[in-house]
């Protein structure tokens, strides 16, 4: 089976306190919501404590074109990937050595915050020494579930090429898509809510031999899930000055009715019951999101504990998120023959649920 051999993430410069991004938000929106103080309670609520960006907070309180967000996002985006790539191919906690740029196969880019073409991944491979035949594989428009798609995507590619080596490189700028004069509470939810950040996963085909440090997770299986009719549920509103967040609260409710099912499906196809999984690795949209998992999949509250702590540290950013949790279960929790489901859900509306097996 197609394993993840090594992971890293990356944390965009700029920390800020949750107190301190309600306060912004306060600030920006004051007299222009009614009963501001009353939908500022989710900035309390969510269980996020800091949150990281690509920008300092002074840089809200001014405007800011569509075309300077995007020609930002295009100069970080290229940056990020470059910083996180480095660090996968380097990872001393999982290689015993480095991997060099020139022995990858594919890049699979997965983004939606920002627009580029050609993909960012074609900017990036000016900056290190990728062959010139490898395989670029861009994803955009996946949003909160292109992190496991991503995955999904680089077991297809080594299903069908047993002796590749593929990234998955996921980078998320939502903080470039805040929009200062959209009063919606979708808006509001999403500045209490999203953040910035990169990962990058090796993933290796089954002739390739590496020797690495720690277990690494075998992908044994992968499933999508797509809800007819649904595009208002979550995803982005193009506008003339950006992209605005289209956000509903229904989505928790969609867990328990629409996905419970499908992950109990997916699981019993494989031969095994959601109260076998060793581990859990949720995309955590939001702690309501965390919960509606537990109580569908009937999982205790310590299957969430690293995604939920993954939130309160960095906040959903996107894509990526559910790569920074895969990383502590890398780091600290995976052994040989634990059986871990990685989810995550997007617009579309979509799952994305990958089986996991760690082997010697």
């Amino acid at each position: 089976m197609p394993k993840i051999i090594s992971i890293s993430t990356h944390q965009p410069p700029y920390t800020l306190q949750q107190s301190n991004a309600e306060e912004l938000t306060k600030e920006l929106f004051y007299e222009k919501i009614p009963k501001l103080e009353r939908y500022l309670k989710v900035f309390d609520n969510g269980g996020i404590e800091t949150r990281h960006f690509c920008v300092p907070p002074e840089w809200h309180r001014t405007n800011h074109s569509f075309e300077e967000r995007n020609d930002l996002y295009i100069e970080l985006a290229t940056q990020y990937s470059v910083s996180v790539i480095q660090a996968c191919l380097q990872n001393e906690a999982f290689l015993h050595s480095p991997i060099s740029p020139e022995e990858i196969d594919a890049i699979i880019f997965v983004s939606s915050t920002g627009i580029s073409t050609p993909s960012i991944d074609a900017r990036v491979m000016n900056k290190l020494s990728f062959s010139d035949q490898m395989k670029r594989i861009p994803l955009w428009g996946l949003g909160c579930a292109g992190g496991a798609a991503g995955v999904s995507r680089a077991y297809d590619f080594c299903k069908a090429h047993p002796n590749a080596k593929v990234l998955v490189v996921c980078v998320e700028l939502c903080s470039l898509t805040f929009q200062p004069n959209d009063y919606s509470k979708s808006n509001l939810i999403g500045a209490s809510l999203f953040a910035d950040g990169a990962a990058c996963i090796l993933v290796c085909g089954d002739e390739i031999i590496i020797d690495t440090k720690k277990p690494s997770p075998a992908i044994l299986a992968t499933g999508s899930k797509w809800m007819p009719d649904s595009e208002n549920i979550m995803g982005w509103e193009v506008k003339n000055n950006g992209l605005h967040v289209i956000f509903q609260k229904s989505i928790p409710a969609i867990i328990t009715s629409w996905l419970g099912p499908y992950i109990e499906q997916f699981l019993l196809e494989q031969g095994i019951y959601s109260e076998q999984l060793t581990h859990f690795i949720a995309h955590p949209g939001g702690k309501k999101v965390l919960k509606a998992y537990e109580d569908t999949l009937y999982l205790s509250s310590q299957k969430t504990d690293i995604s939920r702590e993954i939130l309160r540290q960095h906040g959903n950013m996107s894509s990526p998120t559910v790569l920074y949790a895969l990383e502590q279960f890398m780091l600290h929790e995976g052994q040989v023959e634990d059986t871990g489901l990685l989810v995550a859900l997007g617009p579309g509306f979509c799952a994305e649920a990958v089986l996991l097996n760690w082997r010697g």
